[in-house]
């Protein structure tokens, strides 16, 4: 089938033309009737906005979370504020690109660049796809380790087993994967609620450390931590993910009917965020609350926080509660992980692999370095393993947000869809956000390993 909305003059921008639609099997398969209500438009177009949510609330945000509450108190909220606001623009760019122009951001790159850059930025992005994974992987195993005492090295390979279950559900239909995925999303969000009663923070400085501060850049180790949580929360992988499910909505393939699909898949996509923000920030306010305050400023491992959290909050349900969401994460960002892995391969390389295939190698990818530090380092190398996991998705992030910055800038390949100018201002002021934050990260490098090593020992 090929993709309608594609045009065929060589005057539209494009310098090639995908033939086969992005996740084929699945591309536009969920009607949208005609003469809904707004209510249930929003309904039939939600969706695709939490499968992106999943991946701002995985085992990695987790990690860096943890260490950046137990360390500076709430002063890194406002990191995840704002990393939340970047989120928002530039999933609503993703979406935005896929109803207009009926490519993914991995297609729009093949069919805009010469084929060494395609490929560099199709590399790229597969370290950022396996980064994730590892995240995913390790987040997995502790959950299992701390709730029924699996041993880590077990449980890394346990997590490879999760490829059945994304089978079973791509063969049931897509609207099976977005139903499980916000069941898992509001088990994450009750039991952080729960947790955050469990800890009473002060509710006054909580407001305070949502307003931005210079310290923070001025301070190597709060910046390390503030690029972990930037790279864990906007995620590379997640701006392909987007701009290829919105097109399993069948849409009217008009002006009115692509402004109508653009609407909504803002909408689905700005309210999936804002619960990924609680839940981001609900993390680093427990360990804010029941770590910093309580003078345990090195609390920067999952295992550590689990078995803290009960004796420090005096509630028996805290670790358990802290371990089930844990869970529900790591599971939960598996079944994105697998999309996006499709998506930037058949996109980039027009390569098609089945399914179960692309997630087992993914999988393997991420499994092997995850049983070696465990099985070198114990539980301690994991926590270094999933924050540097979150920075190194943090750098690839430019290689993602530039082009798709570009693309939809475009007259030529949006036409009236085209980012207004103040839309293109605040893209590239993010954009040039994340870069210099990137650069001063790497210029302060050598400090940060070394606090680092001190924090981990």
């Amino acid at each position: 089938m090929k993709e309608e909305a594609q045009k065929t003059s060589g005057d539209d921008g494009w310098r090639g033309h995908s033939e086969i639609p992005s996740l084929q099997e699945v591309h536009r398969t969920i009607a949208v009737p005609k003469g809904l209500s707004f209510w249930r438009k929003m309904l039939a177009f939600s969706g695709p906005g939490y499968l992106v949510a999943v991946g701002y609330m995985d085992p990695g945000n987790w990690a860096t979370d943890l260490a950046g509450g137990s360390a500076f108190g709430y002063t890194l909220l406002s990191a995840i504020l704002l990393s939340n606001l970047m989120a928002i623009l530039l999933q609503s760019l993703c979406a935005k690109l896929g109803i207009v122009t009926g490519r993914d951001l991995a297609q729009a790159c093949r069919d805009s660049y010469s084929k060494p850059v395609v490929i560099s930025l199709w590399f790229l992005c597969e370290i950022a796809i396996c980064a994730c994974d590892l995240a995913e992987v390790i987040g997995s195993a502790l959950a299992l380790n701390l709730l029924f005492k699996i041993p880590l090295v077990w449980g890394v390979c346990i997590t490879a087993l999760d490829v059945l279950a994304i089978m079973y559900l791509q063969n049931k239909g897509f609207r099976y994967i977005e139903a499980l995925v916000v069941i898992l999303i509001l088990t994450i969000g009750g039991c952080f609620f729960a947790e955050i009663i469990f800890s009473k923070p002060e509710i006054s400085a909580v407001m305070s450390g949502f307003i931005p501060r210079f310290e923070i850049v001025k301070n190597p180790q709060m910046l390390f931590l503030a690029v972990g949580i930037l790279g864990a929360t906007v995620m590379p992988h997640n701006l392909y993910l987007h701009s290829s499910i919105v097109q399993t909505r069948k849409y009217e393939q008009n002006v009115e009917g692509k402004a109508e699909a653009i609407k909504f898949a803002t909408i689905d996509s700005s309210v999936a965020l804002m619960f990924a923000l609680f839940i981001n920030g609900s993390i680093l306010i427990v360990s804010a609350a029941a770590f910093h305050t309580s003078g345990q400023h090195d609390v920067a491992e999952i295992q550590d926080a689990f078995k803290l959290l009960k004796p420090t909050l005096g509630a028996a349900a805290a670790s358990t509660v802290f371990a089930v969401a844990l869970l529900a994460s790591g599971q939960n960002s598996t079944l994105t992980g697998t999309l996006a892995g499709q998506i930037v391969m058949e996109g980039f390389l027009q390569i098609r692999l089945r399914p179960w295939l692309r997630r087992l190698i993914t999988r393997l990818i991420a499994i092997v370095p995850a049983v070696i530090v465990t099985m070198i380092y114990g539980e301690s190398g994991t926590a270094k393993l999933l924050i540097f996991s979150q920075v190194v998705l943090s750098l690839q992030l430019s290689f993602a947000v530039i082009p798709l910055i570009l693309f939809t800038s475009d007259r030529k390949k949006m036409g009236q869809f085209v980012n207004p100018l103040w839309i293109k201002i605040l893209a590239w002021t993010t954009a040039g956000i994340i870069v210099a934050l990137n650069v001063k990260y790497l210029l302060d490098f050598s400090g940060i390993t070394k606090w680092l090593g001190n924090r981990f020992q």
